[in-house]
């Protein structure tokens, strides 16, 4: 039987990043993804895949307990509009399914903006196929895709 996140493995090697993949029950929120994987819900990051006007794209790594500050991002990017994409435009950008979408082994080398705040954090994120995750040391992810550090999140509602 093939590996799903072997795409991903293989593209942490490459990049010189230690990753721990493992296999997990789906879960129905955040809290109970968390609660799965024996961590807060802040240790969860997801990336997001953002969408440029010219038709480029983004990843934003955001906590799980936060969302994009959308004025805040394009402040940064320099741009006055970004949107998420339709799940078919994500696949297409990235290469995997929205829920399981990471920088690495994307399709396409986007450029990678962090939340300041899970610099220091070992993180939990989707790891290119449902049914498992992926951790790695955030510095070190950020370190490896040379991803712009700032504050681009507001606390989730």
């Amino acid at each position: 039987m093939s590996d799903p996140t072997r795409r991903v493995r293989e593209a942490a090697r490459e990049r010189g990043l230690s990753v721990d993949v493992r296999e997990r029950p789906a879960a129905t929120s955040l809290e109970e993804a968390a609660e799965l994987l024996g961590i807060l819900p802040d240790d969860i990051v997801k990336t997001l895949v953002v969408k440029r006007a010219d038709d480029t794209f983004l990843f934003a790594l955001v906590p799980g307990d936060r969302v994009i500050s959308w004025p805040k991002l394009r402040a940064l990017v320099g741009v006055n509009k970004l949107r998420l994409p339709e799940p078919e435009l994500a696949l297409a950008a990235t290469g995997y399914e929205r829920g399981t979408i990471v920088p690495i082994g994307s399709t396409t080398a986007w450029p990678v903006y962090a939340d300041e705040s899970i610099v220091g954090r070992r993180i939990a994120m989707g790891a290119g196929a449902h049914g498992y995750s992926l951790f790695v040391d955030a510095d070190d992810l950020i370190r490896a895709y040379d991803a712009t550090v700032a504050d681009i999140t507001a606390p989730r509602d």
